[in-house]
């Protein structure tokens, strides 16, 4: 069964635009280590510090799979680095959903 994870992000407000550079970086990595990268959603109007991501994945299995990967991946190192270094990222939240139609 396919799975997507949702991925709701808070943030700090005054630091979006370093957000916005830490998910462009995904684009690349994200795919390298096996996820299907559907997208990540910046606050436009509204809520100044939410933001989400979905990334698909075959199975479970698949994703952990993913996460093994990601954590040996240098270039997803450094972007956990540069997220922790930068404390842009107050609070993340996982979800995995299943398509129904």
């Amino acid at each position: 069964m396919a799975i997507t994870v949702f991925i709701r992000y808070q943030l700090d407000p005054f630091k979006r635009e370093m957000f916005e550079q830490y998910a462009k970086r995904w684009n690349t990595i994200i795919p390298k280590c096996g996820g299907d990268l559907i997208g990540y959603w910046m606050p436009h109007e509204g809520t100044n510090n939410i933001a989400f991501a979905l990334i698909s994945f075959d199975n479970l299995a698949a994703y952990e799979n993913y996460r093994a990967r990601l954590r040996a991946d240098p270039e997803g190192i450094a972007n956990f680095g540069y997220a922790e270094e930068n404390k842009m990222l107050l609070a993340e939240e996982r979800s995995f959903l299943r398509k129904v139609t």
